[in-house]
C-alpha cells in the first residue's frame, strides 16, 4: 500500500517554504486592501463584488504557514475592516480569524505555489467567509441577513480569479531567504 503526503516530509523542507516579507509589506499590503473595501466600493459599486482584505488574509496565511500566524492576521485584518466600516464590531474578526487558521492549516498540508490551487482555495474560503459571516450575523446578533448560494457562489469564482493575479504580484515582494 502506497502512501500519498500532500504534505513535506522533513521540517527543514518545510521551514524553507515559508515565505518572508518586509515588515512594511506586512503592514501596507492589508492596510491598502482595508481601505480599498472602504472608500472604493461607493464610487464604484462593482468593484464592491472584490472582497480584497479576504484576499490578501488568504494569502499571507498561505505564505506563513502557520496557523497560529493565520489567526493573528486574519483577526487583525477583521477587527480593523469593523472599526471602519458600519458592522458590528467583530463581524469580519471573526470571520477572519478562522479564515486564517484553517488556510494556514491547509497550507501545511497542500503545495499553495500552484496557481490551481491558490484559485480553489480563494474560491472555498471566500464560500466560507460569506457563509461564517451571514451565519454569524443571524446567530449571534439576530441580524436579519439574506444569504444567497448562486450569487455566493458566482462572487466566489470572480474572486478566485482576481485572486490568481493578485497572488503572483504578491509573490515578487517576498524577501529572498
Amino acid at each position: 500500500m502506497s502512501v500519498v503526503s500532500f504534505g513535506f516530509s522533513d521540517s527543514s523542507r518545510k521551514k524553507s517554504r515559508i515565505a518572508q516579507f518586509k515588515w512594511i509589506t506586512v503592514a501596507g499590503i492589508p492596510l491598502a486592501a482595508i481601505l480599498y473595501q472602504v472608500y472604493v466600493p461607493p464610487f464604484f459599486s462593482r468593484l464592491a463584488y472584490v472582497e480584497l482584505p479576504l484576499l490578501v488574509t488568504v494569502y499571507f496565511a498561505l505564505m506563513r504557514r502557520s496557523p497560529i500566524l493565520g489567526v493573528l492576521f486574519g483577526m487583525a485584518i477583521g477587527l480593523t475592516q469593523d472599526s471602519l466600516s458600519s458592522n458590528p464590531l467583530g463581524m469580519f474578526g471573526i470571520s477572519k480569524t478562522l479564515v486564517g487558521y484553517f488556510v494556514a492549516w491547509a497550507s501545511l498540508r497542500v503545495d499553495v505555489d500552484r496557481s490551481r490551487i491558490r484559485l480553489a482555495l480563494a474560491f472555498g474560503f471566500y464560500v466560507f467567509h460569506q457563509w461564517l459571516y451571514w451565519f454569524i450575523g443571524n446567530s449571534l446578533l439576530g441580524q436579519p441577513l439574506t444569504f444567497s448560494w448562486l450569487e455566493t457562489l458566482a462572487l466566489g469564482v470572480v474572486n478566485a480569479l482576481v485572486a490568481v493575479p493578485l497572488y503572483h504580484i504578491l509573490d515578487k515582494l517576498k524577501v529572498d531567504q
